[in-house]
């Protein structure tokens, strides 16, 4: 990531995630469940005026839709200008073929590779004079790390679309939907398409395997719980994730893990040497009885399929699935 310490941007991550996680635990487990509802009715919302996405490869307009903060938002039009204000809605939206549409992209944006030389808009924190200088028609954003942006936009009148998938079908969902919103519906079909063929097939091999204990540290000392997207993808790719006994994301108790045992230790790829999560991991007091340590069990993944919530997210389930079972997954 250009221009910015990665070590300290991973523990920036880090007190974020950490954040949200205070939000997630104050709802309690029900929490997860209602939003994961509510992408499904906002999934459903979408087709609920003729002709629908299903049956038409044609948005008509005026198309109003509602995003997962219960916002609706009425496009008289197709959207011209695009800007993204996450990675996994720079993917999404090139995915489904609107690539020419985007005029603003965030810092991290570097996948496909054009994006990267699209105007910057802003990191971890949106620049708001950047992103009303572009004009926009639309504005994609999270709505879990775009919180104060979103706000400030909407009170500008600028429509912005955000999105929190908490799991691989919501994420198929989001796709979908926005390709309704930029009538592009069969692109995104077919984006969609392919990761449901994705994970069929990963279910249909792991399906009668007994599943092994994994342990998965995204970021250096922190580890992801149940009620995410990444628990989950574990869990399609024939995985326990030994610390689904939290929600959400939290930093890593050394203790448990060694109590739990995994016999896999998974993390990303963060492209430095030396990997400082494979550090902090061999630094760990007591962590050498680990059988994944032991067994020499632990194993990179390609970072961002894995932890963007977009197309390739069927990526890093594959990949996932390869690493847990490679001798049922190809």
């Amino acid at each position: 990531m250009n221009g910015i310490n990665r070590n300290m941007m991973k523990i920036l991550l880090g007190l974020l995630l950490a954040m949200m996680l205070v939000v997630m635990s104050a709802c309690g487990a029900d929490n997860a469940v209602n939003q994961n509802n509510q992408q499904t009715a906002n999934s459903e919302q979408a087709a609920t005026d003729e002709p629908t996405p299903a049956e038409e490869t044609t948005t008509v307009y005026p198309l109003t839709i509602k995003d997962d903060t219960g916002t609706e938002i009425t496009f008289e039009k197709q959207p011209t200008k695009v800007i993204t204000l996450v990675p996994s809605e720079t993917e999404t939206i090139y995915a489904i073929g609107s690539g020419e549409q985007v005029v603003g992209v965030d810092q991290w944006s570097d996948y496909p590779e054009e994006a990267a030389s699209k105007p910057k808009v802003g990191d971890m924190t949106t620049n708001i004079e950047a992103v009303v200088a572009l004009n926009p028609d639309l504005v994609l954003a999270s709505s879990s790390l775009n919180t104060d942006a979103i706000t400030k936009l909407r009170e500008l009148k600028i429509a912005v679309y955000a999105t929190d998938p908490l799991t691989y079908d919501a994420v198929i969902a989001k796709i979908e939907n926005l390709g309704h919103i930029m009538n592009k519906q069969s692109e995104a079909k077919a984006v969609a398409d392919h990761m449901r063929d994705v994970k069929q097939q990963v279910s249909d091999a792991v399906k009668d395997v007994e599943k092994k204990k994994v342990y998965l540290e995204f970021s250096p000392g922190w580890t992801v719980g149940s009620g995410t997207f990444l628990d989950e993808l574990l869990s399609l790719a024939g995985g326990n994730n030994i610390s689904a006994g939290s929600s959400g994301w939290y930093e890593v108790n050394a203790e448990e893990v060694v109590t739990q045992n995994p016999a896999l230790i998974i993390y990303p790829d963060l492209k430095e040497e030396p990997n400082p999560i494979v550090v902090g991991i061999e630094s760990r007091p007591g962590w050498d009885v680990i059988d994944a340590v032991k067994n020499k069990q632990m194993f990179a993944v390609t970072e961002n399929p894995l932890v963007r919530v977009g197309p390739r997210l069927a990526d890093g389930l594959l990949e996932l699935a390869k690493v847990i079972h490679p001798d049922l997954v190809k």
